[in-house]
């Protein structure tokens, strides 16, 4: 048998090397991060970081996740294998980059959401790929009855062929496109993010042989797969059910949500039961469901489980095809992330009643947006901004919870002031805590945000808000969070979700405030009293609720 002929030994791996692997790929997608963010044109990546890049196996198993935006692997965990369905890989080469969005044919959760990915050869065959995300807000002032209204769907094609872009696909996404000069740049950066991957990757493979790098990550996979079972086996074997509603200016009632959760040895299965897909963006694909579900369950088990697709072989997640949480095409997606944020506080309602020293209360449960829309006065371009706020997080066993920030699948940032007025037609008169909107409690809820923009332009903006009516429930005594709201200056009137703004009308987004754990009668009196000097909560909570006295 000729050298060439023979048949490869698997390496043997020890625990230090398999270690040391792991920690170079959590750098490698680490760094390939930070390269698309400080690449990158539009502030909603370069300031606000709704980016996300992975590595994958050839299979399109996760071996790595970058600590982004949990909801992109919803994204991630679609894209390979509807590019090895679609794309022989004895055909692919090195340079290739697959470009794709769609929910339904792409592997995606929603339209806004690009992915780029490309496979990393060495010695002249496919060993891994490196992908990324960038959220490119451009899709606005769309209508969201089905899919076909709410932008350019791509299904994985070649963006670049040999590292030979294909000019004809790129001239083709930007038309459609309403800001293309910044797409083509985030687009530049997702490439530049792409590059660094490969080269990191390859660069491992050449230090520790190709073999021993593939076997060290499957043998990472099987580490997270342990890890998981003896997590989920240290919960108590049963079912806990915990149901909610929610309710968007997008849709006339509230919707019911509930999910039953059944622990049995180290398996855990989730079912979840919504009511059939909508005529509304608030639909979750299949992917999304799994990308919440494993994001919550990691987080209760055992943060410290590795991101990669091993933590996810002992769950089981199921739900009725056709419904919100599960849809099939046509149904529209734009705002599934606002259904996701429900989904993760279902999951941890659940599991409080299992393991409640181990979640927190409800959080805000929304990812609260305004999307404006305008042209400029100068040279007549259009112009687009998209904005998340963060809201009250849920209050912890042992603390209290965090105020204005993002919580479970979205953790982008607020923008700073100073970006959002540098570069857009608009100003914001007030940014602030909204005081009472904390859930009271032994440890109080994280309070929401308000933001009061005054357009200095005519434009139109678009608010994606929750628990106007319902609020973020407490734990073991804790009280409700405060609600959202969208708040009208003279003048400005919403149809349900859009208004129509002319240049010095103004109007507020509330984000809501969270749940409080444990009952407020035990909450320490400095803390009380630190909270009415900071004006967190008034004097009627403090002595009302809290009996302090001064």
């Amino acid at each position: 048998m000729s050298q060439a002929a023979k048949p490869q030994q698997a390496p043997v791996l020890d625990p230090i090397t398999v270690e040391v692997i792991g920690a170079a790929l959590s750098s490698i997608v680490e760094e390939t991060g930070e390269a698309l963010i400080r690449a990158s044109y539009s502030t909603n990546i370069k300031e606000r970081r709704d980016c996300s890049t992975a590595l994958f196996d050839i299979a399109g198993n996760t071996l790595c996740q970058a600590e982004h935006i949990p909801i992109h692997l919803g994204s991630f965990i679609g894209i390979v294998p509807h590019v090895l369905r679609l794309h022989r890989v004895e055909d692919m080469q090195p340079g290739d980059v697959f470009v794709g969005n769609d929910a339904y044919e792409g592997g995606g959760t929603h339209l806004p959401d690009i992915v780029l990915a490309e496979p990393i050869f060495v010695d002249g065959r496919i060993v891994a790929w490196t992908v990324n995300l960038a959220h490119h807000s451009d899709f606005a002032d769309r209508g969201h009855a089905h899919i076909y209204q709410e932008g350019l769907r791509i299904p994985p094609v070649r963006l670049y062929r040999a590292g030979e872009l294909q000019k004809d696909v790129l001239d083709l996404i930007l038309l459609n496109c309403q800001v293309p000069r910044e797409r083509l740049s985030d687009l530049r950066a997702q490439m530049a993010a792409n590059r660094v991957g490969v080269q990191r990757f390859q660069a491992l493979c050449a230090k520790y042989g190709t073999e021993t790098v593939l076997a060290a990550g499957a043998a990472l996979l099987d580490y997270a797969e342990r890890k998981m079972r003896a997590g989920i086996a240290a919960i108590p074997d049963g079912t806990w059910r915990f149901e909610d509603v929610f309710e968007s200016t997008e849709v006339t009632t509230p919707l019911p949500l509930s999910v039953a959760v059944t622990v049995k040895g180290d398996s855990m299965a989730l079912h979840f039961e919504s009511p059939d897909q909508l005529r509304a963006g608030l639909n979750m694909t299949y992917t999304a469901l799994l990308a919440t579900a494993y994001y919550v369950v990691k987080s209760v088990v055992d943060p410290t489980i590795l991101p990669n697709a091993g933590l996810a072989r002992p769950l089981t997640i199921t739900a009725r095809e056709g419904t919100v949480l599960r849809c099939r095409h046509p149904a529209a997606v734009n705002g599934r992330v606002q259904t996701c944020q429900r989904v993760s506080d279902l999951i941890l309602g659940a599991l409080a009643q299992a393991v409640p020293d181990r979640v927190t209360a409800c959080s805000n449960s929304v990812c609260t947006v305004a999307t404006f829309i305008g042209e400029g006065k100068k040279d007549g371009a259009i112009w687009v901004y998209l904005e998340t706020m963060g809201g009250g997080g849920g209050a912890r066993a042992t603390k209290d919870g965090l105020d204005g920030v993002h919580v479970h699948v979205t953790n982008t940032s607020n923008l700073p002031v100073e970006a959002l007025e540098i570069e857009y037609p608009l100003t914001l008169l007030r940014y602030e805590l909204v005081e009472g909107s904390g859930g009271v409690g032994t440890w109080r809820g994280g309070m929401g945000l308000r933001r009061v923009y005054r357009a200095d332009e005519d434009c139109r903006v678009r608010v994606d808000v929750s628990r106007l009516s319902s609020r973020s429930w407490g734990l073991l005594g804790g009280g409700a969070g405060g609600h959202g709201a969208v708040e009208c200056g003279p003048g400005v009137v919403f149809d349900r979700d859009n208004a129509v703004l002319k240049a010095g009308q103004w109007f507020a987004v509330v984000s809501p405030g969270a749940g409080g754990y444990g009952p407020p009668e035990q909450r320490d009196p400095a803390a009380i009293a630190r909270d009415l000097a900071e004006g967190v909560i008034d004097a009627a909570t403090a002595k009302e609720v809290y009996r302090h006295t001064a």
